[in-house]
Order: C-alpha cells, then sequence, then structure tokens
C-alpha cells in the first residue's frame, strides 16, 4: 500500500474513533431507553430529542446524525469495537439483533474476490444481512436492483414492453408458467373491455337478446382462440415427425371446414347437417 493509501486508512479509522466518542458523549447525555424513551434522570420537559438536539447544536451536527452515533455507540461496546473495520461498517451491522451474533460476525471478515484478503466493505456487510448491495453482483442481486428502480407501475410496463422486444427474452419468459398464464389473462381482459367499449359506443347492441346457439358458438370460438394462446407459444423449438405434422395438418384442416361451416350458416341462416358434418370428417 501507498504512503498515500496508509495515510488515508488512518485517517478513516481516526474519524470512526471520534464518531464512536461522540456517539459514547451523547449516550452520557441520554442512555438508550426503550424505544429511545425518557430516563429517570431526565429533566422535566427536556425530552430525548431535545437534549441531544441542544448537543448537536453546540458541535455543529445534524440531530439525526448525533441520534444515529448514539444508537451505533450503543449496539457496539467499547472492547467490541473493531479499529481496523470503519464506522459505517459497523452501522450496518449494528442491525444484527443478537448481540452474541453480532461480535462474533464483525470479527469473522468476508473473502473479498477482486483482492483476496479479508476485509469487510459496506456491500459485504448488506450481504451479510440480506439487504439491497450498492453494486449487485449475483443475478439475483441484479434483479433485486431492477426492481427496486421500476417500483413504479408505469415505469415497470416500459421496461417489460422493451424487453419482451427481444426475442431471446421473450421466448424464456413465456416458458414460466405463471407469466404465460398472466399474460394469456391479460389478453382475454383486453379483449373483453374492448369489447365492452364497443357495446358501450354502440347502445343498440346492448338491446340484443342472444340464443342459446349464439352463445354456445361464441364461447366455443373464444375457447378455441384460448386455447390456441396458450399451447402454440410453447411450440417454440419443438421438433415433430413427419407422422405428426401430418396430424396436426389433418386436425388445422377440419378446423378449417368448421369455421366456413360457421361463416356460412351465420351469412345465410341455412345450414345442411349431412352437409357440414361430411365436410368436417373429409377435413375439406
Amino acid at each position: 500500500m501507498t504512503s498515500w493509501g496508509a495515510q488515508s486508512r488512518e485517517l478513516v479509522r481516526e474519524h470512526g474513533r471520534i464518531q464512536f466518542k461522540l456517539g459514547d458523549n451523547a449516550l452520557e447525555i441520554e442512555p438508550m431507553g426503550p424505544h429511545g424513551g425518557s430516563q429517570p434522570h431526565q429533566v422535566p420537559g427536556l425530552g430525548v430529542t431535545e437534549a441531544l438536539r441542544m448537543f448537536a447544536e453546540d458541535i455543529v451536527v445534524s440531530p439525526n446524525t448525533m441520534k444515529d452515533w448514539r444508537w451505533v455507540a450503543s449496539r457496539w461496546p467499547a472492547k467490541q469495537r473493531r479499529d481496523d473495520v470503519p464506522f459505517h461498517i459497523h452501522r450496518v451491522l449494528a442491525s444484527i439483533a443478537d448481540a452474541d451474533q453480532r461480535f462474533a460476525v464483525i470479527a469473522e471478515p468476508p473473502m473479498l474476490a477482486r483482492t483476496g484478503e479479508r476485509r469487510w466493505t459496506e456491500d459485504e456487510a448488506k450481504r451479510r444481512l440480506g439487504w439491497q448491495v450498492s453494486r449487485p453482483e449475483t443475478v439475483q442481486e441484479k434483479v433485486n436492483a431492477v426492481h427496486a428502480l421500476v417500483d413504479d407501475d408505469e415505469v415497470a410496463t416500459r421496461v417489460a414492453t422493451d424487453l419482451l422486444r427481444r426475442p431471446e427474452v421473450a421466448a424464456r419468459a413465456m416458458s414460466d408458467t405463471t407469466a404465460r398464464h398472466l399474460v394469456n389473462r391479460a389478453q382475454a381482459d383486453q379483449a373483453r373491455q374492448g369489447t365492452e367499449l364497443v357495446r358501450q359506443r354502440t347502445p343498440a347492441l346492448q338491446h340484443i337478446e342472444h340464443t342459446r346457439e349464439f352463445l354456445d358458438l361464441v364461447g366455443a370460438c373464444a375457447q378455441f382462440v384460448a386455447s390456441a394462446g396458450r399451447i402454440v407459444p410453447g411450440l417454440r423449438g419443438q421438433n415433430y415427425t413427419e407422422d405428426e405434422k401430418a396430424t396436426v395438418q389433418r386436425n388445422l384442416a377440419r378446423v378449417r371446414a368448421a369455421a366456413d361451416w360457421i361463416e356460412g350458416a351465420v351469412a345465410t341462416g341455412q345450414v345442411t347437417p349431412e352437409e357440414g358434418l361430411a365436410r368436417l370428417l373429409a377435413g375439406e
């Protein structure tokens, strides 16, 4: 380490000692009580916040900063403090509830992959507590960071739309059963909303009394489309034999014949059951 590096490290250590000392002074003024509450010796009308505010003003620091130093000092008795560990690391690890565990953890710094030395960094301390880190490294840490950035629904929608334009991302996303189900449901909901909007804008449609056959027919079409929407995205990358392809083609021919049959019946109101059935079976 260069002399500048050594001097800088020592300045950091000295800064930590000062922060602990000021925290200790704040504890002497106001020892920690239940939830920061008052102590028996307090001057009436002078609570914790006011006493610390006056002390903070005297040394020209923020009252919140003073309360933070006081809390950290209370979590680390003098004998448990590590002079080789910066104050901000003590602050993060202070959140470990069990005192024995807290004191044991700080004495076992992690191995840093970049330097090969055992030393605490703020991100390593946050990882130890399961917090979000400043510089994510693992896939999950990066995912957590992205989630934090797209907390707003409008931003999340923009990001999701942009990412799904990447074919590989879309393919992997659709391989997730839950994601595929939610996309299909969203499509169905959007279709229903569009239909309802048309009905609202066309008052005459609201007065049509649908027959059972009409409802059954529309339902059958909707069911087919929904089933296709669930199945087709999963066909990516599938390799079918020639027999399998031929079987699918025959059934698609029947589907087309059924669609033509329905279209003709709806358009003319005339249908010959025997003729329609024969076309379906033949796949014409």
